[in-house]
């Protein structure tokens, strides 16, 4: 069992500090209220680290911001100690030794510093907005109202998980196109730079004979090998245009409109839009967020400027005091399907309890299609690849195969 090291406040009030064991932090907690002890502070112990690699190691971690996994473990850990019984001020405390991450740990002793001064947790968190965005700071504060802090913490939390395994899935069915890719480029290149080059002196003087397809890739190879400094000088500067481009208004307009229209992709970002912006707004409704709050926070989550227009509009509509289903049908980004399932869900007055069970429809749906997109993308890539690589083989080696034929 882990061993923790707690700090408490008896019955006659002196403080008293020292180590329990238990099978969680929660339990650990409830056995030292059941001796009479108020808890101000409790976390794990740990044997120091004397390796000088893993301390290098964890230097270099610190030395990184801090990701969403970083925020993730915050929560959760913070939710389970609220359970706990442990009150805000000693649990912040307490998640900040825990920490080993040397940025995250000054953000979190500075939310502990924000608290004992007065001030609100959700206030306290939203001065870092690249950490905790506007729906952590919208469901916070919501809870703050209702008085369900612990348990909007771990929604937050489930929330949060459920977002990094979605951009896990979809990162992970793009990794593998992109070696293979990135393979048959690199043997392209090899085979026309290095391999090809070879046979100049046997095919010299000889072009009239050999086939379209082997003076193709000769004229194709010289001019590799003897202008690549321009060839990589132009790669870098439209690599580096096509990034700035990218980070406009109107480039990633059109990044986000290409997404959404290619064959073999647009089902798959589709449902990774509709998931990621149902789920949002379903969490938001159920957390008592306002409507209009609750829209203005997922259009920014979309993740696409195409489902962020959209969700502008039914803003605009709400406001106005019409139904969500109006522009949802107009822009058609949304199934039609799916928009009868919220209209009825709009009118029964269980909103949030339909959009929850749309936005797990579709998370599922997202995993069968990129479950159905990487095995069709591989053997697709094997064969061009495959294609590639014999058309350079057999444009070298059916012109020596015909002059070996004439000469014998």
């Amino acid at each position: 069992m882990p061993h923790y090291r707690y700090q408490a406040r008896d019955a006659a009030g002196k403080t008293t500090s020292g180590t329990i064991t238990a099978e969680n932090v929660g339990i650990a907690a409830t056995s030292l209220r059941t001796q009479g002890m108020h808890v101000m502070s409790i976390s794990p112990t740990g044997a120091a680290e004397t390796a000088s690699g893993f301390v290098e190691f964890l230097k270099r971690l610190n030395s990184s911001k801090p990701t969403t996994k970083h925020v993730l473990d915050f929560t959760t850990q913070l939710s389970v100690m609220i359970r706990a019984g442990i009150n805000l001020r000693s649990a912040l405390e307490g998640v900040a030794e825990q920490t080993t991450h040397a940025q995250f740990k000054k953000v979190v002793m500075s939310l502990k510093d924000d608290v004992e001064s007065g001030k609100q947790f959700s206030d306290a968190i939203a001065k870092y907005p690249k950490l905790f965005g506007p729906l952590y700071v919208s469901m916070v504060r919501a809870s703050e109202m209702s008085g369900s802090f612990s348990e909007m913490l771990n929604r937050i939390a489930g929330y949060i998980g459920q977002q990094i395994e979605t951009r896990k899935m979809v990162v992970g069915a793009s990794i593998y196109p992109g070696i293979i890719a990135s393979m048959a480029i690199g043997v392209t290149v090899f085979l026309l730079t290095f391999v090809l080059p070879r046979f100049y002196t046997i095919f010299e003087g000889k072009e009239d004979v050999l086939p379209w397809s082997t003076r193709s890739l000769m004229t194709l190879s010289q001019f590799m090998t003897s202008e690549w400094p321009y060839i990589v000088g132009g790669f870098v500067v439209i690599s580096g245009v096509l990034i700035v481009a990218a980070k406009t208004d109107v480039g990633s307009f059109w990044i986000d409109k290409m997404k959404l229209t290619l064959p073999m992709f647009k089902h798959m970002f589709g449902s990774l839009y509709i998931n990621r912006s149902l789920q949002t707004m379903g969490q938001l409704i159920n957390a008592g967020v306002p409507m209009l709050d609750t829209l203005s926070i997922t259009g920014e989550i979309s993740g696409n400027q195409l489902y962020k227009g959209m969700w502008q509009h039914v803003h605009s509509s709400v406001k106005q005091g019409r139904k969500i289903t109006g522009p949802l049908l107009k822009d058609g980004l949304m199934p039609r399907s799916v928009v009868q399932m919220i209209a009825a869900g709009e009118e029964s007055g269980k909103l949030g309890e339909v959009l929850d069970e749309i936005s797990g429809y579709y998370a599922q749906q997202l995993k069968d299609q990129i479950k159905a997109l990487t095995s069709m993308i591989e053997p697709i890539m094997i064969v061009v690849m495959g294609s590639v690589v014999g058309f350079i083989a057999m444009a070298v080696i059916l012109p020596i195969f015909k002059m070996s034929q004439l000469v014998g």
